[in-house]
């Protein structure tokens, strides 16, 4: 359970991917003008996170990885399709993305004509993609890991996109110097919501480092006990030595 809680903020906070990774930039700038298209964005991308990071690891632990295809038989343990991955990875994601279009689009048409030339869109958004290859990289365990992957980095890309869209719509009103208008800006805020969201890390490690003094302390106690102990018995053999001279 731990787990799950560590590797869902983490993706969020920590390993977000836009302030991280930097990935997903063009969609970020491009959509963030108003808070409404941010959050059908993000919204979509999240579902297509939650989706198609699950079904790249089922391709990846059954079918890409080495030895993956033993389980047709003991022939075929020797093969490795790893070098399919971007391949199968990115016709993965834009099936998908093909598939919640038609769905939205036959059921909801009042959702499909709200999220617009947004849902096509998400197909190129590379922090789609990313997902599936840190997933692979980092040798996600579980398929529930990757679920909880996919939501929790989705999520991360949503708050992104949400908070720069919400202080772009504010700061119209703000004096803003001339040469720092529009993109100058973006990017001066878009670095310094980089490093508050980085320093999540701390809440994450602080307690191993917490605990590292203490061990350290612990063995000096130790180190100084035998010290002493061996000038003890150095005393001892010197007043034994000087008892037997007299």
């Amino acid at each position: 359970m731990m787990e799950h809680i560590e590797l869902f903020f983490k993706s969020i906070f920590v390993d977000n991917m836009v302030f991280a990774y930097f990935l997903g930039m063009c969609s970020y700038l491009a959509v963030s003008k108003k808070v409404s298209t941010a959050v059908g964005l993000g919204a979509a991308v999240i579902f297509v996170l939650a989706i198609t990071v699950p079904l790249n690891w089922l391709l990846d632990q059954y079918l890409l990885q080495e030895g993956a295809l033993t389980w047709l038989g003991p022939e075929y343990a020797d093969y490795d399709l790893s070098f399919l991955s971007f391949i199968m990875f990115i016709a993965t994601i834009a099936t998908m993305v093909q598939l919640v279009e038609i769905v939205v689009e036959k059921f909801s048409p009042a959702l499909y004509n709200s999220l617009g030339i947004f849902l096509p869109l998400i197909a190129v958004n590379c922090a789609i993609l990313g997902g599936s290859l840190f997933m692979q990289s980092r040798e996600i365990e579980t398929l529930g890991l990757a679920f909880n992957y996919g939501i929790s980095s989705g999520i991360g890309w949503f708050l992104a996109i949400l908070a720069i869209a919400a202080i772009r719509e504010k700061i119209r009103y703000s004096a803003v110097p001339a040469p720092l208008r529009g993109l100058g800006i973006t990017f001066i805020i878009t670095g310094l919501m980089a490093i508050g969201f980085m320093s999540f890390g701390g809440m994450l490690t602080g307690g191993d480092e917490a605990a590292a003094p203490v061990e350290k302390t612990t063995q000096v106690e130790e180190v100084k006990k035998d010290v002493k102990q061996k000038e003890a018995e150095i005393k001892t053999v010197l007043s034994i030595a000087d008892n037997t001279n007299k």
